[in-house]
């Protein structure tokens, strides 16, 4: 939804910036909390507490984007959220690599946040227009991935469930 609002949104405000990407981040955040448990890690391990700082630092954000508007603090505000959140996506993946089903996912996940982190604040100058476009490509790429690894797991639970 937030790829679609930046991509079809030819003005926006600062401020429609700010509750757009602010929400999405927010939402980003809960969701990668609320969904720990249904990985299999326990909240308390090392792995744990990354995706649960991942997820705080997305949604940290995004009440901060929310509550203050401008192209400045959007740019930097949200790079340092996804990055963080990039950054312990990627460690936790390259950390299960081989011996969880979502560590692809983590390491994919996690290189297109810090990949959208580092570009933010280049475009910073160019306005509200440019910064959601940078933040939504990454939301468009990150949910793609997302749905299909969703897909592919229901797909090869199914496969795995008829074989005797």
């Amino acid at each position: 939804m937030f790829g679609a609002v930046t991509v079809f949104w030819t003005s926006p405000s600062v401020e429609v910036m700010g509750w757009a990407g602010g929400l999405y981040l927010l939402a980003a955040g809960v969701l990668t909390l609320r969904a720990i448990p249904a990985t299999g890690i326990a909240q308390k391990s090392a792995s744990g507490k990354m995706l649960s700082f991942a997820g705080a630092s997305a949604a940290g954000a995004g009440v901060v984007v929310i509550l203050l508007h401008s192209d400045l603090l959007f740019g930097v505000i949200a790079a340092l959220g996804l990055g963080v959140a990039g950054v312990l996506e990627l460690a936790c993946g390259l950390k299960h690599r081989g011996r969880h089903v979502l560590a692809k996912d983590w390491i994919a996940s996690g290189i297109i946040g810090i990949g959208t982190a580092v570009l933010l604040p280049f475009f910073i100058g160019l306005g509200a227009h440019a910064l959601l476009g940078v933040a939504g490509g990454g939301a468009i790429i990150s949910g793609v991935l997302w749905v299909l690894s969703g897909l592919t797991l229901r797909y090869d639970a199914r496969a795995a469930a008829v074989k005797p």
